[in-house]
C-alpha cells in the first residue's frame, strides 16, 4: 500500500509500484487533467507538481512516492484564480488546449525560482512541447503571470 497526498486529499493505493503516477491520477484516483503525450517524459503533457517540483508524471513510479505531496491542475486553484491560470486566459493561449495543463504547471512552479524571467531563462527552463505552437503567446502570459505574481 501506498499512501500519497494529491490536492490536500489523502490516498491510499493499491498498485503495483511500477505503474506511472500518471495512470494512477487518471486511472485510479479519475484526475483527467493531467495527459498523457509521449510516455517518455520528453513533452512535458504530464507535468505535476512532486513535493514542489514540476515533474512528468508518467516517468515517476508510484513506489516511488510513498509519502509524496501531488499537486495537479485541479489542485492547483479551485477557481483557476492562479496567476498562472489567470495569464493563460487573459493572453489566449491554447489553441487545442492539450497541453495545456502541463504548461501551467512547468510554469507554476518555474515562477517560484524565476521571480522575473528573461525570455532566455523562459527557453532555458519551460521545456514543454506545445504541437500547436503557441510558444508567444505562452511567453507574453509567463510575463504576466511573473507580474501579477509580484503585484
Amino acid at each position: 500500500m501506498i499512501t500519497i497526498q494529491v490536492n490536500g486529499t489523502s490516498r491510499q493505493i493499491d498498485i503495483e509500484p511500477d505503474t506511472p503516477l500518471l495512470w494512477v491520477l487518471r486511472d485510479v484516483i479519475g484526475l483527467t487533467g493531467t495527459k498523457f503525450g509521449c510516455g517518455i517524459a520528453q513533452c512535458g503533457a504530464c507535468t505535476v507538481h512532486i513535493n514542489g517540483a514540476a515533474m512528468r508524471s508518467c516517468s515517476v513510479p508510484i513506489g516511488a512516492l510513498d509519502g509524496a505531496k501531488i499537486v495537479t491542475i485541479e489542485g492547483l486553484s479551485p477557481d483557476n484564480s492562479h496567476p498562472v491560470q489567470r495569464a493563460w486566459i487573459e493572453e489566449s493561449v491554447p489553441q487545442c488546449g492539450y497541453c495545456q495543463s502541463g504548461q501551467i504547471m512547468a510554469v507554476a512552479a518555474f515562477l517560484k525560482t524565476f521571480a522575473k524571467p528573461t525570455d532566455a531563462d523562459i527557453d532555458a527552463n519551460v521545456t514543454n512541447i506545445c504541437r500547436c505552437g503557441t510558444y508567444p503567446a505562452l511567453r507574453r502570459a509567463i510575463h504576466r503571470a511573473a507580474n501579477a505574481v509580484k503585484a
